[in-house]
């Protein structure tokens, strides 16, 4: 009993300030470049994805609150998705529950605190405290039931999901997100990424049309794949699949970053 109410405060303690940090950061990523930001661009892209829907906003966090919970039971862990995903949806969804101008709820930093607060204190108690109180049998159980389930929400559901959304925004949108979510794919693992990319690269166009602010997300986009490509060694195995002798200085860079494909 004595640990599971210490369990219990130190949850509601870390939840607090996680919730608080997490949602007020994404908020003043809205207010970018007046102020400077703290959450992480995919948050802030998925956040763009639910279109200002509390219902949205929910549904997209409790999909990954499976996941997170999983790895809680089954490695005592949490996720990122806590931080970046579940608690500022949620906290969203919580402040446009009644109000849906963006001025005073997603875009408010110090309304998104309060709320992240609270759904952080809640979040990661029920996390932790079921996590604690289940035996080990049953931890192992869980991982190996819910670790496939989330894998399938992950993948392929949430990119087919995504891609819908891309492809109802409009032709443009559409097309940057397909393209930009097969190299994502093929580059990460995972089309979310690059669907989220995507979809704010073709919307920026629509808005913004070609302009100085929108050649620089462009170059940025392609930059950060092209990084992320080198550095997760997808160059030197697309050579090698595709039976062309890579340049020795590409092969003794990756060797030199410990970068080189595994297969």
């Amino acid at each position: 009993m004595n640990q599971t109410l210490t369990i219990l405060l130190e949850s509601a303690v870390i939840g607090a300030l996680i919730g608080f940090g997490a949602s007020a950061g994404v908020a003043r990523m809205f207010h970018a470049p007046k102020v400077q930001g703290m959450g992480a661009f995919r948050t802030l892209g998925e956040l763009n994805a639910c279109e200002n829907d509390p219902v949205a906003h929910f549904s997209f966090g409790f999909g990954f609150f499976f996941n997170a919970w999983a790895s809680a039971v089954g490695t005592g862990a949490l996720t990122s998705d806590v931080d970046h995903r579940i608690v500022p949806h949620w906290a969203a969804s919580l402040a446009m529950a009644r109000n849906r101008d963006l001025a005073e709820t997603l875009h408010n930093p110090r309304r998104m605190a309060f709320f992240g607060a609270g759904v952080g204190v809640v979040l990661v108690s029920v996390l932790n405290t079921t996590a604690a109180s289940i035996p080990h049998s049953l931890q192992k159980v869980a991982a190996d039931v819910l670790g496939p389930a989330s894998e399938w929400l992950i993948n392929p559901v949430m990119p087919i999901v995504f891609w819908m959304a891309a492809v109802d925004a409009g032709r443009r949108t559409g097309g940057w997100g397909t393209v930009l979510g097969g190299l994502a794919h093929v580059v990460m693992g995972n089309a979310v990424p690059g669907i989220v990319l995507g979809i704010v690269v073709g919307k920026a166009l629509d808005d913004l049309g070609r302009t100085r602010v929108t050649r620089v997300l462009v170059g940025a986009v392609v930059a950060l794949f092209a990084v992320s490509a080198v550095l997760r060694g997808v160059d030197l195995q697309l050579l090698h699949q595709m039976k062309v002798d890579a340049p020795g200085w590409l092969e003794e860079f990756h060797r030199a970053t410990g970068t080189e494909p595994t297969d």
